[in-house]
């Protein structure tokens, strides 16, 4: 029975995300009402603010599963072997390049909620990408310098999440190639940074 529950929850979920998404590319988030998102969803107002409080908590709700997901996704190259953690890092970049080109073919999401939402989709990649070379950095690196892990994985990830949301704000252009070269090129090999062996 909770299985059920479970399932009829997620599939209103998702059609609300949806609806929300297709609406957003009509129209800024502020203009959207409770109402559209319900008329485009097919649910009514009442199985809405079951889940849902407003317009806010819904989006909010949206980029958070968003985010659990590509935390998954990234945590499956948690433990590959590298020679050095600028390979690691080049590892997540292009994982993220994944990660962004299935949502982006699954929801048009990214170049949509960040002309609408100010920084919510950048926000939302910074912290798990963060996350995991924080791990990363404290489970498999000697660190050489008096910089704290935390602050190189700041460094470093504003820069990649900052580089790829301002190239996804139109995907027809992302050219992956260029921008791994480029990143390739801008991150050093952090000779201050010794992989544990």
């Amino acid at each position: 029975m909770d299985k059920k529950e479970d399932l009829r929850v997620r599939k209103t979920k998702t059609n609300l995300y949806k609806a929300l998404i297709e609406l957003m590319e009509e129209k800024s988030f502020e203009d959207i009402k409770v109402i559209d998102i319900c008329r485009v969803s097919l649910i009514n107002r009442s199985t809405f603010y079951d889940h849902f409080n407003d317009k806010y908590e819904l989006l909010n709700s949206f980029m958070n599963d968003l985010k659990n997901e590509l935390i998954i996704h990234l945590s499956k190259y948690k433990n590959t072997q590298v020679d050095s953690i600028k390979e690691y890092f080049m590892i997540i970049v292009k994982e993220l390049f994944l990660y962004l080109s299935k949502i982006i073919n699954t929801y048009s999401i990214l170049s949509i909620i960040k002309k609408n939402y100010n920084s919510v989709a950048h926000d939302m990649m910074f912290e798990a990408a963060y996350n995991s070379v924080c791990e990363e950095l404290n489970e498999h690196c000697i660190n050489h310098s008096n910089i704290p892990n935390e602050n190189i994985a700041l460094f470093y990830v504003s820069g990649v999440i900052t580089l790829l949301t301002s190239s996804i704000k139109n995907p027809n252009n992302v050219n992956e190639d260029k921008i791994l070269n480029e990143l390739d090129k801008l991150i050093p090999e952090l000779d201050y940074l010794e992989l544990k062996k």
